[in-house]
């Protein structure tokens, strides 16, 4: 086993100490808190280039070191940050997925999706048509990530025999 792996492996084991808990999955640190004289706590999932939860941590008895970390405080700070990231990633699903269903066609019920994958370099989005009675689907295109999925821009696609917007 090399030293770079010995560092990284080193990184996950369980750990509890005052000022830093680390379990399989998650890492709590204590650390200055810079912008007044207390004390903030980061939580960062490991394999996740930053932390995904900063907050003012508890000053100890002493009024100038902080409160030790312990188990309750470790577990709850836990659950707080996996809720962070659960909520950071419902909205960034919401934000690259979009849906709406019109009456078209006759009186027939059909939803329309736009998905977009994010790309630095070739972002990408599929417009697609589904019978909302059955799920078939009806058709399927790409389109710029900008399009704008919108009520009428679902019923014109339709109305023009879904052929690929521009």
């Amino acid at each position: 086993m090399t030293e770079a792996t010995d560092s990284t492996d080193s990184d996950t084991l369980p750990l509890q100490e005052p000022r830093l808990w680390r379990d399989n999955h998650w890492t709590a640190r204590v650390i200055k808190n810079e912008e007044d004289d207390g004390w903030a706590v980061e939580m960062t999932r490991h394999g996740d280039p930053e932390p995904a939860l900063v907050g003012p941590w508890t000053m100890g008895r002493d009024k100038k070191n902080p409160k030790p970390l312990d188990g309750p405080a470790f577990s709850t700070l836990v659950k707080t940050a996996a809720e962070v990231i659960r909520r950071h990633e419902q909205q960034l699903h919401a934000t690259l997925n979009k849906s709406v269903t019109v009456t078209a066609q006759g009186g027939r019920r059909i939803r329309v999706s736009l998905a977009i994958v994010p790309d630095e370099d070739n972002p990408s989005a599929t417009l697609s048509a589904h019978d909302d009675e059955d799920d078939s689907e009806l058709a399927s295109v790409n389109v710029s990530p900008a399009f704008k999925l919108t009520s009428g821009s679902a019923a014109g696609w339709i109305e023009a025999d879904f052929a690929r917007p521009r």
